[in-house]
Order: structure tokens, then sequence, then C-alpha cells
């Protein structure tokens, strides 16, 4: 709570306790459903442990059930061995036992259903939301839900580096017809694909 106010976020609370998420955050002008979770540190530092179930007491003992689709829109992971907080998008949470961020890249190189956890710090995510809520309705269709385009240059599509690198095709081919793709890391910018003709001139 005290991390997504510091951001600006308006955070509302539940009058009732045991429910399915625990905040709600307002963003644009959507109320959204956050179930907090802490994660912890493993593999001498390697990753962080995120548990992605609810725990309920039964007559026969403990009954552990993941999250649906249909209970919350996001999970806020608080991470005390570090002192960060990270913004999870449901698709990456629901129907899931846990899910594991990485803080150091593989050693092996793989790329392929890796979640660093650079990708999803709080202020970062926060920003990237912002920025799909406001631009949803502009580019909902064929393109990735996460991805804007921007008001003053209707060429310019804005994303973030983790939904860039899980629709790279997409991207590419946006770039190809002409897009100028902006991708920003953390909430600010990372790297920019241009269009070919863009990239001759600009190497010229």
């Amino acid at each position: 709570m005290a991390a997504a106010t510091e951001l600006g976020v308006p955070v509302l609370r539940p009058m009732q306790e045991h429910g399915r998420y625990d905040l709600a955050f307002e963003i644009g002008d959507r109320i959204l459903r956050v179930q907090c979770k802490w994660g912890g540190v493993h593999e001498d530092g390697a990753i962080i442990k995120v548990n992605l179930t609810s725990s309920c007491c039964t007559p026969t003992g403990y009954s552990y059930r993941p999250y649906e689709e249909d209970e919350i829109d996001l999970v806020a992971v608080y991470c005390a061995d570090l002192d960060r907080c990270y913004l999870l998008p449901r698709e990456l949470a629901v129907n899931r036992r846990a899910i594991y961020l990485r803080l150091t890249p593989p050693k092996n190189g793989q790329r392929a259903s890796i979640n660093l956890a650079s990708d999803f710090e709080l202020s970062g995510a926060v920003a990237q939301l912002g920025e799909h809520l406001n631009g949803i309705q502009r580019v909902r269709g064929s393109s990735p839900l996460s991805s804007t385009s921007s008001a003053d240059s209707p060429n310019v599509v804005r994303t973030g580096s983790n939904e860039f690198r899980n629709h790279f095709g997409y991207y590419m081919e946006r770039a190809a017809a002409g897009a100028e793709i902006h991708i920003s890391r953390h909430g600010r910018p990372f790297a920019r694909l241009m269009p070919p003709q863009d990239q001759l001139l600009a190497a010229a």
C-alpha cells in the first residue's frame, strides 16, 4: 500500500476480510483488484519465489487453491529480503501454484519462459499499466493489449520490455509496416525499433 501510494496510485481496501483480493488500485478510470503476496529469495539469490495459492481451514485440514481469472486483476509482491515491490499481470498468476522471478539471467542464456524480476518492478509496471489503460481503445484488435500509440505521432507504438519480448514477431511486423516501436524498461526508455527505411537514413 505504501509503495503504491508513493507512486500516486489511489489504493482502496475491501470492507470485508478473507476475500479473493486484498486491495484495489485506481488507475485511470478503472478499479483493479490486487492480491498481495510475499516473495522470498531462493537459490543463492537467483530467484524470487512467489506462492500463488490461498489457504483455508477445513474439517480435513488446510485446503490450498490457486486464483481464477475472474477473481483478480493483478498480484502485488513484496520481497522483504530486497525491500522491493513487484506487480504481476493476471495472465502470469491465475491457475498457478507459484511463479519464479529471476534476479539474474540464466547462465545458459535462456530467454523463453523466463520472468525477469526487473521487468515487473512496481514503478515500471504501474507506468506501463497506465499507458495500457489510456490507450486500450486505440490499440485493441490484433495487437497485444499493453502496446499504445502516441497521440501526437500515430506511427509510434510504446510497449514494455517484457511485452516486447513476448510478442517479438508482432512488433517486427509493425516496424516493417512503418511503425516506430519505443520500448521501456523500469518505466524509462530502453530501446527503439525503427522501420527499415528510417534505419537506413539514420545510418547514413
